[in-house]
């Protein structure tokens, strides 16, 4: 048995708190300073959590180690339960040969790399976010975008930095229901329920939606893509964000991402039809454009370079460009029969149905219940809370059956018989994808072994605590607990369970709005998907480059902290008369 404590160093909060910051920053220096494997610095952190947690906050060896058990247990299921399984369906299509039809028909919607991060990365990946979420997005964008020809990093990039504005409605709103549920526990405020929350954050990451695609336009190609395609981004993130608000206050708030990324992705479309940028930037000419500055580099004395607005692929008076990489080996176009493409979309549109249909209340209730879903206390572990009651994360929950990863691999059966895909090669396949994902499968347990560690032991309630001792100053520090709870859970489910009831709580004392205080849990929260490690770990595994989740680490940090500090902003303008008007 043990029982928190949250000053336990020298009986002071804020030293307690500086301690409990010592694993978080191990883990960001590993990753990002000493370029570390991110299996590595999870394993090492993991052993600074068991340190601090045994010797700085008392917490016996046993529960510590029972603890880490408990995080990595839950590390595989559900969260890399789904990331496989989501993979192996993706491994299904490119084993027969469809992925290529897919990435031919998204060619056919623009060869321009900038257009197809908004379509692919942003749009798509929104609609797998709201579907399954905890990384299957990043899993399986980041792959078509390097088969579209994209360089691995910038895949990576794009790829993380996308899976931003999505993520609080993600799952079905799993996050939102989660907050709903603990924050409504520490507060008798009627409007705790998944319709205001929702709402509340629907007129939050609304306006990170407007940013994003012009973010990743210019990770795609600098500040000329952003001069070139400024309109489609901005097209793409407004229809995104007003469908995302319209539908989290006055639709569905756990159909909200679904609705907002075909909006968006039929924005998109349309404009298209329309308009085209003066230049097209496809991946060859990428390709060209890359040597030239090799080459300009090599010999410096060579030449003059060609000017960065000139095109080096020939393009049709359509804007498309004559080698857009859809063709067959010989150069000849590869012209898709439409029984193909169909084929090609089915496992999405298999996916979308089956969570459609056990999403459905009644179904989803009914599986909730055992035999499908089993809830019990972790073997050993006994942990109390400062007020002496026992903490609700010992007790360990297996919904085997409605579990999203289980679903995928029913995706995964059926698209098995839709493209026609022997059951000899779906479990070679799928045995492929594990050994594909080993390096990321240690570091998702490894981190999430560390985060219950901190849970646990109190490191993160000391932290939670002390940011919260800021008074009406915690309007502009409430969505940094969120960031944090998400950067080292890789979950915003997680970090609302952990910090929901702590930002309400700490509302009422400072006078703030509950409401406001829960939501900015959530949205802050989404800013710290990109850097968590698992998510990292994820995206290196996906391109090829698992060991390097540190470089991928230094190219969207600045983001996400950028993108962060606007999200105080707007929740501090949203606690004061300014933007009050903006609060259900």
């Amino acid at each position: 048995m043990f029982q928190q404590n949250l000053s336990p160093v020298g009986d002071s909060l804020a030293l307690s708190a500086l301690c409990a910051t010592i694993p978080l920053i191990t883990l960001f220096v590993l990753l990002g300073g000493l370029r570390l494997r991110a299996w590595v610095a999870g394993l090492i952190s993991l052993g600074v959590s068991l340190v601090v947690a045994i010797v700085l906050f008392a917490m016996p060896v046993g529960q510590a180690l029972l603890a880490a058990t408990e995080g990595a247990a839950f590390g595989f299921f559900p969260i890399l339960w789904i990331v496989i399984n989501a993979i192996w369906v993706y491994n299904l299509t490119v084993a027969s040969g469809h992925f290529d039809v897919l990435r031919r028909s998204f060619e056919k919607v623009s060869p321009d790399q900038r257009i197809q991060a908004m379509i692919i990365a942003f749009c798509f990946g929104a609609l797998l976010e709201a579907l399954a979420g905890f990384g299957t997005p990043v899993a399986i964008t980041v792959v078509m975008l390097m088969a579209l020809g994209f360089r691995p990093i910038k895949a990576a990039a794009v790829a993380l930095i996308a899976n931003t504005a999505p993520v609080a409605f993600g799952a079905l709103a799993t996050p939102i229901v989660t907050l709903a549920a603990v924050s409504s526990g520490a507060s008798d405020d009627p409007r705790l329920n998944v319709e205001t929350l929702g709402a509340m954050v629907g007129r939050q990451t609304p306006i990170l939606a407007v940013i994003v695609p012009l973010v990743l336009v210019f990770v795609v190609d600098g500040r000329r893509g952003v001069r070139q395609t400024w309109l489609p981004a901005l097209v793409c993130g407004a229809a995104f964000g007003f469908a995302q608000f319209v539908a989290a206050n006055y639709i569905s708030v756990p159909l909200a991402d679904i609705v907002a990324a075909l909006v968006a992705a039929a924005a998109v479309v349309l404009l298209l039809r329309v308009w085209t940028p003066s230049e097209v930037l496809t991946a060859d000419r990428v390709l060209a454009e890359e040597e030239e500055l090799e080459h300009a580099a090599a010999s410096p004395a060579s030449g003059r370079r060609q000017p960065h607005g000139v095109s080096t692929s020939v393009t049709s008076s359509t804007g498309r460009a004559a080698t857009s990489g859809s063709g067959s080996g010989d150069g000849a176009p590869v012209h898709d029969s439409r029984g193909e493409v169909v084929k090609a979309y089915a496992p999405y549109g298999v996916i979308i149905a089956i969570f459609s249909i056990v999403n459905i209340p009644a179904i989803k209730e009914y599986f909730a219940e055992e035999p499908f879903t089993f809830a019990f206390a972790w073997p050993g572990l006994e942990v109390l809370n400062t007020a002496g009651e026992p903490v609700a994360t010992t007790t360990f929950g297996f919904n085997w059956l409605p579990a999203a990863g289980t679903l995928m691999i029913l995706a995964g059966l059926i698209t098995m018989l839709i493209l026609k895909v022997s059951p000899g090669e779906a479990l070679r396949t799928y045995g492929r994808t594990y050994v594909e994902l080993k390096s990321a499968i240690i570091t998702v347990m490894a981190v999430l072994a560390l985060a219950y560690v901190m849970n646990l032991s109190g490191q993160t309630a000391s932290l939670g605590a002390w940011l919260a001792g800021t008074g009406a100053a915690f309007a502009l520090l409430s969505p940094i607990l969120g960031w944090l709870g998400v950067a080292v859970t890789g979950s915003d489910t997680s970090a609302n369970a952990l910090f929901g009831a702590l930002q309400v709580q700490t509302a009422a004392q400072a006078g703030l709005d509950p409401v406001l205080m829960a939501a900015a849990n959530t949205s802050g929260g989404v800013l710290g998907k990109m850097v968590s490690p698992q998510n990292l770990a994820i995206a290196a595994a996906a391109v090829g480059m698992a060991g390097r989740e540190g470089d991928i680490f230094r190219k969207v940090i600045g983001w996400s902290l950028g993108l962060l500090v606007l999200m105080c902003i707007l929740v501090g303008l949203q606690s004061t008369a300014v933007l009050s008007w903006m609060v259900p």
